[in-house]
């Protein structure tokens, strides 16, 4: 990866993110590129490494074996159209992290059929503990799909799906995940309040239990399941108020809401589309 040159159309957090994450695995500042319209953006960039910046996209095309759009959504139709030519005449792998827009949306837009990878982060990339679903177009072969794994791995967890429409699921899961974690942590918090603990008490006892939980799932060789098996007393106070969860609906509501997300997901790729 050290050797491999890497532009990014668009300048914002998450470029931010993967460009900390790739100079911190050992990757030479100088073989990044950065093209962005806002020089403020661009100069948070160099901030975080001394990588190459302007706002030239064709330029930065011509520079680079991989090429992250990293654009909203809403304007990726025109920022594709603007450098069809580029991405033709210099054929590099092109990785998408724009939600909703199908790898066959951007190929037309493109021109043609060029190597795509359309990969869904969620937020916690911004901290380098990301979980990014990944899919590749047929173009795409296996050199290209370990240059994706690579640089999605600068930040976090990169897992391959087989089927594009599987990345509705990964938004459902993972994509809008962090929210489902925070919203439990906000209710543990007040709760913790409510029984006469401090702001700051509750807070930090919630978010401390919250990171230790997931770094035991993450090293344990059993599954969730079994870890709350293990931690729940016969008769004690675990026991209550697990019970209390299931036989309020819990893991209906997830189902529900994460069934929820995943058609929302493809309601906004259509939306797309349809712009």
């Amino acid at each position: 990866m050290k050797e491999m040159k890497i532009g990014f159309i668009g300048g914002g957090n998450m470029a931010s993110s993967i460009i900390g994450g790739l100079v911190a695995s050992g990757m030479a500042a100088n073989n990044i590129w950065a093209s962005d319209p806002n020089a403020d953006s661009l100069a948070k960039l160099k901030d975080v490494a001394p990588v190459n910046t302007g706002n030239d996209n064709q330029a930065l095309i011509a520079q680079v074996d991989v090429l992250i759009l990293a654009v909203k959504p809403q304007i990726m139709k025109v920022v594709a159209l603007d450098i069809a030519a580029s991405v033709q005449a210099h054929q590099p792998l092109v990785i998408t992290i724009a939600a909703g827009v199908t790898s066959g949306s951007l190929a037309t837009w493109l021109g043609g059929a060029p190597a795509i990878v359309r990969c869904m982060p969620n937020t916690p990339a911004l901290v380098r503990s990301g979980a990014t679903g990944l899919f590749a177009n047929s173009q795409v072969n296996d050199s290209q799909r370990q240059q994706a794994t690579a640089i999605l791995e600068a930040v976090g967890v990169a897992l391959w799906v087989e089927q594009e429409n599987q990345l509705d699921a990964v938004t459902a899961v993972s994509g809008s995940g962090p929210a489902y974690f925070f919203l439990v942590m906000e209710a543990m918090q007040a709760a913790g309040q409510n029984m006469g603990l401090s702001e700051d008490v509750a807070k930090q006892l919630t978010l401390q239990t919250a990171l230790g939980a997931a770094q035991m799932a993450i090293n344990s060789d059993v599954d969730a399941a079994e870890l709350r098996r293990r931690v729940t007393s016969p008769k004690g106070t675990t026991e209550r108020a697990i019970n209390m969860l299931e036989e309020g609906g819990l893991r209906q509501l997830f189902a529900q809401a994460l069934e929820g997300a995943r058609i929302r997901a493809e309601e906004l790729a259509i939306e797309l589309e349809g712009e």
